[in-house]
């Protein structure tokens, strides 16, 4: 017994019992389908199956029931027949290596896209699928906020990975959007630890810088401070020399900086939502604990890893307790974390803007440079550059809706 493969495209109107109907008819005739897949775009839909046949009177009278049933639901349906060997080939090529690419701006263009996917076909590489993960976004009313993101499923063979994001990072600077490329495995499927810098990442501000100009210093302290985050003197170094620098602050001002600490956009909408669905988080820092710790109650962390000020007779002695948490501790908690909670390091997410952050940005399952130094956005696995903080969410491939429904 012989069989025929078809390919059946269904096009209209978007409406209730479309696929009920025409698998329906399917059915009836003892189709088999081998896959199937449906996109819709403002109410308009597309709609594909692939299915086996037994050749003969049944394949004549399921291709004209299909019509018929076709032209009764207000639909258009379109016929490939489909070669075996054609069938084989497509088969085949499900073991090549899968990736993501996830395209992040206040605002999507055509020019965007474009671009990216011009890339993509250069390389001769497929795209699976296309996924808007964000809301619909109104033309007439003014968001308060806007983002817009849309993930790309892509297949086929990269030979030079470095050079796939050199370019993405070139349309990044060039057409002011954010590209991650990431391998679409299996861990990337279940992360679930969450790191954090705390300055200029979780908070827009650097918190020593603060606490300078509230001691006469800011000017020093933010030469000094800047230096390092581009690396450009070594962390430890700027730190020792910031501390001095505030020797005999009084230890009252600090929790008015802290209940002040502008924190960054869209930190609570990904938080909150990163422990609605069971990830751990934690804030690895080179900044203070105290600020550190405001912020694990204000927010809900699960772990801080900080400095800590040494105070005496109510005042900073311009000293600290304890080892200098700089980039290689800071990598190491996040495995110290990792190893704690049972978490592979390949389910582990970093983020971070500074130079002292490029260690556990490296170590991470995912390394996410935020607003970051070029230094660091050069050297991170993804950057994210022109939405807030949130933005990681649409990394992980989650839509809109889901974020939504814990608001």
């Amino acid at each position: 017994m012989t069989h025929e493969i078809f390919l059946l495209n269904i096009s209209g109107q978007d409406k209730p019992g479309l696929t009920s109907g025409l698998t329906n008819v399917l059915a009836h005739y003892g189709a088999k389908v081998l896959d199937i897949g449906q996109a819709n775009i403002h109410d308009t839909l597309s709609l594909g199956f692939l299915f086996e046949i037994e050749s003969g009177p049944k394949s004549a009278a399921v291709l004209k029931d299909l019509l018929f049933k076709a032209y009764e639901l207000g639909v258009k349906a379109k016929f490939t027949p489909i070669s075996s060997e054609n069938y084989e080939k497509w088969v085949g090529n499900q073991g090549k290596d899968r990736y993501i690419i996830t395209i992040l701006g206040e605002k999507l263009t055509a020019e965007q896209i474009s671009k990216v996917t011009e890339v993509i076909s250069d390389k001769n590489l497929n795209i699976d699928s296309i996924k808007r993960l964000t809301g619909r976004l109104s033309l007439t009313k003014k968001e308060d906020y806007p983002r817009a993101s849309i993930q790309l499923s892509i297949r086929g063979k990269i030979d030079d990975k470095r050079e796939f994001t050199k370019k993405f990072m070139q349309i990044s600077h060039d057409l002011d959007v954010d590209i991650a490329f990431q391998e679409d495995n299996i861990y990337r499927r279940n992360r679930r630890l969450v790191c954090f810098d705390m300055d200029s990442t979780l908070i827009q501000a650097e918190v020593i810088d603060k606490l300078a100009e509230l001691a006469g210093v800011g000017d020093e302290v933010k030469a000094i401070t800047e230096a390092a985050m581009q690396g450009e003197i070594d962390f430890n170094e700027s730190f020792i020399r910031r501390m001095k620098l505030l020797e005999g602050l009084s230890e009252d001002v600090l929790h008015d900086v802290a209940i002040n600490l502008p924190i960054t956009k869209g930190a609570r909408r990904l938080i909150d939502t990163l422990k609605k669905y069971g990830f751990k988080t934690a804030i690895l820092s080179g900044g203070f604990t105290y600020f550190g710790n405001y912020l694990q109650k204000e927010l809900g962390i699960d772990y801080v890893y900080a400095n800590e000020l040494e105070i005496k007779n109510g005042k900073l002695t311009g000293n600290y307790i304890g080892a200098i948490v700089d980039g290689d501790k800071k990598a190491e908690y996040l495995q110290d974390i990792a190893n704690k909670e049972g978490i592979d390091i390949n389910q582990t997410i970093a983020v971070g803007d500074g130079a002292n952050d490029l260690p556990m940005l490296s170590l991470a399952g995912l390394g996410i440079a935020f607003h970051a130094k070029p230094k660091v956005r050069n050297n991170a696995q993804s950057a994210i550059s022109s939405i807030g903080l949130d933005g990681v969410l649409y990394l992980l491939g989650y839509h809109d809706r889901y974020i939504d429904l814990i608001e």
